[in-house]
């Protein structure tokens, strides 16, 4: 049998590893680029999240104070919402999944009566849960 007869494998395929590394190196450099406007993105949605849920226990206290004649007090808070404060004219709980929400950074929301900006003031501290701050840290009022 001649070298010639041999059979040939013709379609042997495969990555060689200087090409399997040079494609990590581009996953590696699009996931540089890419990650941090992404983590941005998520910043943003957590802030417009918290200004959306303040927006709801805005309205939530309005049918209580329908109910009730008035805002829950400052002892009472936003726990009222969900359990009655001994009052007779409650019709709740006004939360439907019967607590009341944390912000997205899972800290309570800041409620007070009377309000420094109006009756009623709802406001959270952001990612820092500090007073002040710019970006994903700021504070979100329902005054704002």
């Amino acid at each position: 049998m001649k070298k010639q007869d041999q059979p040939v494998i013709a379609d042997q395929r495969g990555f060689s590893l200087i090409e399997l590394m040079i494609v990590m190196i581009i996953i590696g450099l699009l996931a540089a680029l890419v990650g941090p406007k992404l983590f941005s993105q998520l910043g943003k949605a957590k802030t417009k999240a918290a200004k959306a849920q303040i927006e709801m226990l805005l309205a939530t206290l309005d049918a209580y104070r329908l109910d009730v004649g008035s805002y829950p007090d400052q002892n009472q808070g936003l726990e009222s919402l969900v359990n009655n404060p001994g009052i007779d004219n409650w019709d709740g709980p006004y939360l439907k999944k019967g607590k009341v929400p944390l912000d997205p950074w899972k800290h309570p929301y800041i409620y007070r009566n009377p309000g420094q900006h109006n009756d009623i003031d709802i406001s959270s501290l952001g990612a820092d849960n500090r007073s002040g701050g710019e970006g994903e840290n700021q504070d979100i009022n329902s005054w704002d």
